[in-house]
């Protein structure tokens, strides 16, 4: 996804003069062809991510468009007072880019894997949140937020998840893609959780049980329409995310779900409210955290043979 990203950007850039690239002393190894072709276009202002954030606000009040980048837990908590009141409250056209969604970073520990960022930046107004699956959305997502006013969160993973897609699928933002239409079930997904959802719902099909599997790419605003659609058919649903299970695309569509006054059945799938105590690779980190693909079609088949109330 980062590969993606880097690259449809500086395509962007070479295009738009006013597209600005602001990293706090990251990116190494990533932006070199970037700076190579556009330097007078990246601004490195250190190990600041406050400061970069101000700076981005001055830049979008000046008529650029700057890209903020950094590491999840960086780009959107360590200096989350200034996206609040520089950026939002004002309604800026900065764009915020988080690297190395969930466990992406998983070796490095709990400062560094991105968890709350979902929950943390839809508390804000203004903000638009976009998760995309795979480095097509990545690609699709960049292009749009770059032709779109006012602030952006971009959530990407940090580097080798599968391209999902044999050719582009139709990508709008705050629009979901239903990627297999199944009567079952349903599951949502996001992020770097969207290939483990079609890896689960092709397993699911071999035992005889229809998944509809959709990817939400856009947190907020969320595909209202489609998830009541989609549980309307199935009245069974998953959420699925590599995220806290507070405050992002589960509780999104637990929102929608409890107003709609619909009875179905529904879990919400994601990293349980705690501080994990384990470190390690990507792939570990979610099963120790029952995201495994055998952990979660054991849940799923349990609520399969639940029915929702009448």
């Amino acid at each position: 996804m980062r590969t993606a990203f880097i690259t449809t950007l500086l395509e962007c850039a070479q295009k738009n003069r006013k597209i600005i690239v602001l990293t706090a002393d990251l990116g190494f190894s990533v932006f070199e062809e970037y700076i190579k072709e556009l330097p007078d276009q990246y601004i490195n202002v250190g190990v600041a991510e406050q400061n970069m954030t101000g700076v981005a606000a001055g830049l979008a009040m000046e008529g650029f468009i700057p890209f903020i980048y950094s590491i999840v837990p960086f780009a959107t908590m360590r200096n989350f007072e200034q996206i609040r009141n520089d950026i939002c409250y004002q309604n800026l056209n900065v764009k915020i880019v988080g690297v190395g969604a969930g466990f992406s970073y998983g070796p490095y520990g709990h400062t560094h894997h991105g968890l709350e960022d979902i929950g943390i930046l839809r508390t804000l107004p203004q903000m638009t949140i976009i998760a995309p699956g795979d480095p097509t959305e990545v690609r699709l997502a960049t292009r749009a937020i770059t032709n779109i006013q006012g602030p952006f969160y971009l959530r990407i993973g940090k580097a080798g998840e599968p391209v999902l897609y044999e050719k582009d699928p139709k990508f709008e933002i705050g629009k979901g893609i239903v990627l297999s239409e199944g009567n079952d079930i349903s599951i949502i997904a996001t992020s770097t959780m969207v290939g483990r959802a079609i890896e689960i719902g092709q397993e699911l099909t071999v035992k005889g049980i229809s998944c509809e599997i959709i990817s939400m790419h856009t947190i907020k605003p969320i595909d209202i329409d489609l998830v009541l659609k989609s549980v309307k058919k199935t009245r069974r649903m998953v959420s699925l995310e590599e995220h806290s299970v507070i405050g992002g695309l589960g509780s999104a569509i637990s929102e929608i779900l409890a107003e709609s006054g619909l009875s179905v059945v529904f879990r919400r799938l994601a990293v349980p409210d705690h501080f994990t105590k384990a470190i390690g690779l990507q792939e570990y980190m979610r099963e120790q955290n029952g995201l495994g693909k055998k952990q979660i079609i054991k849940i799923i088949e349990s609520l399969l043979a639940q029915k929702a109330k009448e």
